[in-house]
């Protein structure tokens, strides 16, 4: 699922988050007068809002990761930078003068002999030692695939923003239809 983007049939993907297709209302009449509906409006308008709300809700989801993901990018990158560097220095008899980030805004001086071996942080308070090579192609790999996540956030996105309207369009033409319904009443 994740290298492929299409489906069994060699059509375009929906959606690689799984979101439901929201089902356009061709014919409002026929869809109100189905089992489904049973002619009852508000329940429809409900059923709309709800299928809206967990729109919204992915769309929340979908956000959050988009974000994660643009900022781990260009944290991988400089950190692909730096191996770079090393790996220049690596035969080098004079050390490595730099500026690392200790914390958030705070950069310390640093002064680093060659060497052939780095600590990676993997997440969950673990890191591990790694030659510069190894290190490399981790990092490229875990790049390539932090774009390509962000490449499919931002088709479900899309996707995403199409089912808003259409399910907005579907309330819009349901509320028109119960208004004409209750007009006819009264007449």
């Amino acid at each position: 699922m994740e290298g492929d983007k299409s489906n069994s049939d060699g059509n375009k993907k929906k959606s690689y988050a799984g979101i439901p297709e929201a089902e356009f209302v061709e014919d409002v009449d026929k869809y109100m007068d189905s089992s489904a509906a049973g002619g009852n409006a508000e329940f429809v308008l409900r059923k709309l809002e709800e299928q809206h709300n967990k729109y919204k809700f992915m769309e929340f989801n979908l956000i959050s990761k988009r974000r994660r993901l643009k900022t781990q990018i260009p944290d991988l990158e400089r950190s692909v930078d730096m191996i770079q560097t090393l790996m220049k220095h690596q035969n080098s008899s004079d050390n490595l003068k730099t500026n690392f980030l200790l914390s958030e805004q705070v950069f310390v001086k640093a002064s680093v002999p060659p060497t052939d071996k780095v600590c990676l942080w993997l997440g969950a308070n673990v890191m591990l030692e790694y030659t510069l090579e190894d290190a490399m192609k981790l990092l490229n790999k875990n790049m390539e695939a932090a774009k390509e996540h962000l490449s499919f956030v931002e088709h479900d996105l899309d996707f995403l923003r199409d089912q808003f309207t259409t399910t907005e369009v579907n309330m819009a033409r349901v509320y028109n239809w119960n208004v004409k319904k209750r007009q006819a009443a009264k007449n």
